[in-house]
Parts: structure tokens; C-alpha cells; sequence
């Protein structure tokens, strides 16, 4: 057992599961969008829509997507920081369909870019993400994630495998998906640590590549 699992995450709010997962949901919009933020159009699931106003999840997302982590003394004035930047935002409540209650998702966009993250806040702050821009995945941002969106083709995987090893990196998991046959994928690949800057530029220079973002680790675990 874990430290975690006997006293929770270190956060500023209610609720572990509506408002440090709900902000480390936001982070992850944040970290793959790669420019500053502009707006966002947030859908609200299940426990998410009925009850987040009390748990302080709509707090958190903004939080979250503004780039402030759940233990942020500025979290409960999320509301003041986004309109200080001249952030927009709107809440709506949606059914996702068959995923876990606390469940939002998140469009978010910059001047140029826009990201698109589906995810949960399972419980004690830990999340797990399952869409991004419409493909699916799965890890939690407790490790450096490097997520890529390329053209399919043969041998794809283990070419990026091999550049993740020559940056002396190891592959924690990953998972991948694709559109169709030569179609669209995505790669998603938690590692050991982060790839070095130089790796990155590698990878996003490949004819084939065409999005390649690196998430920090989130949370401990």
C-alpha cells in the first residue's frame, strides 16, 4: 500500500476524485495543446455534471486547463485567473456513454491548435485517459507520456521504439490506435523518463509524423 492510497494526494479542494483528478484532467488538454490557451468547451458526465459544482469540478477543469496544478494556492480563484488571461469557457452536461461517472470531455483550443482529451478521475486524484483528438488510449500521466499522431505504416512502431532507445529511455506501456489501414494512428508511450529535447525534434521532423507532444508526469504513483 501506498502512501497515497492511506492519506490521498496533496490538493487544495473537496474532493480527491472531483477536483485534483478533475484538475489533472485539465493538465493534460493543457500540456498536449502546446500554445497558450484560449477556450475551452468542457462536457460534463454523470457524477461529473450532477454533482461537480459542490465538489469544485468545474473549478478544477479550468484550473487544470490554465495549467495550475491540484495543489495550486490560486485553484479556488480559477474563475478570476481565466478571466485575467481573457480565457473563455462553457460547461455542458453530456452522456458519454458506458465509462466510469466521473468522466469529462475536454476541447480545447489556442490561437492555432486545437486538442481534443477525453478522460476519468477514478479515485484519490488518479486519472485515466481514454480519447485524444478521437483516437482512443490508455495511460494515467503518472509517468512522461509521449503521445504521437501520424500517417499508418509499416514498420512505424518500431522505428519510434528504436529513437526512444537510442535516447538510452526505456517503454513503460503503450497503446496504440489507428483510423484504417494507412490511415490516421495514434501512438501513446509511458516511459521511464523524459525524452530528451533533441529525440522529440526527431520524431516530429518524420515525413509520416504529424503531432507529437511529450506530457510531464502528472502525479506519483
Amino acid at each position: 500500500m501506498s502512501l497515497l492510497d492511506m492519506i490521498g494526494p496533496v490538493m487544495i479542494g473537496p474532493s480527491s476524485s472531483h477536483t485534483a483528478g478533475a484538475c489533472r484532467l485539465g493538465l493534460v488538454a493543457h500540456h498536449l495543446l502546446g500554445e497558450a490557451p484560449k477556450r475551452a468547451k468542457i462536457g460534463l458526465h454523470a457524477s461529473f455534471a450532477k454533482t461537480g459544482r459542490g465538489h469544485g469540478t468545474h473549478l478544477a477543469l479550468v484550473a487544470g486547463v490554465l495549467g495550475l496544478m491540484p495543489d495550486d494556492p490560486r485553484l479556488p480563484r480559477a474563475i478570476e485567473e481565466a478571466a485575467a488571461a481573457g480565457f473563455e469557457y462553457e460547461f455542458k452536461n453530456v452522456d458519454l456513454g458506458d465509462v466510469h461517472p466521473n468522466t469529462a470531455h475536454i476541447e480545447l483550443y489556442g490561437e492555432e491548435e486545437k486538442v481534443t482529451v477525453q478522460g476519468s478521475s477514478t479515485g484519490g486524484g488518479v486519472i485515466l485517459v481514454t480519447v485524444v483528438q478521437g483516437l482512443g488510449v490508455n495511460f494515467g500521466a503518472s509517468s512522461p507520456t509521449v503521445l504521437l499522431r501520424y500517417t499508418d505504416a509499416v514498420g512505424m512502431i518500431a522505428r519510434i521504439a528504436s529513437t526512444v532507445a537510442a535516447d538510452g529511455v526505456n517503454i513503460a506501456a503503450l497503446t496504440c490506435t489507428r483510423q484504417t489501414r494507412g490511415g490516421q494512428a495514434l501512438l501513446a508511450i509511458e516511459l521511464d523518463a523524459a525524452l530528451s529535447p533533441q529525440a522529440l525534434d526527431f520524431l516530429d521532423h518524420w515525413p509520416d509524423t504529424n503531432w507529437v507532444r511529450l506530457l510531464p508526469k502528472l502525479m506519483d504513483g
